[in-house]
């Protein structure tokens, strides 16, 4: 995608508002916030399906690491 700049976005925006009015502007700008944060949440949903499994490791691991500090602590 090419670089518009100050003076491309300038256009794009008038274009818009001929096309669509200002009335229906913020209508479609909320459209596409909603999509854009589903889309986002299904992406992130996928992502946390696959961690449990990670996470499972994780905890192994820290466990592991704490019972190796527990036994190098100086007595009270």
């Amino acid at each position: 995608m090419p670089n518009l700049g100050v003076s491309g976005i300038i256009l794009l925006v008038i274009v818009a508002l001929l096309l669509f009015g200002p009335n229906k502007l913020p209508e479609l700008g909320r459209a596409a916030g909603r999509t854009l944060r589903e889309f986002k949440n299904g992406a992130r949903d996928l992502m946390d399906d696959e961690k449990p499994q990670d996470k499972k490791k994780a905890d192994a691991v820290e466990v592991q690491s704490d019972e190796r500090t527990n036994t190098k602590r100086l007595p009270d």
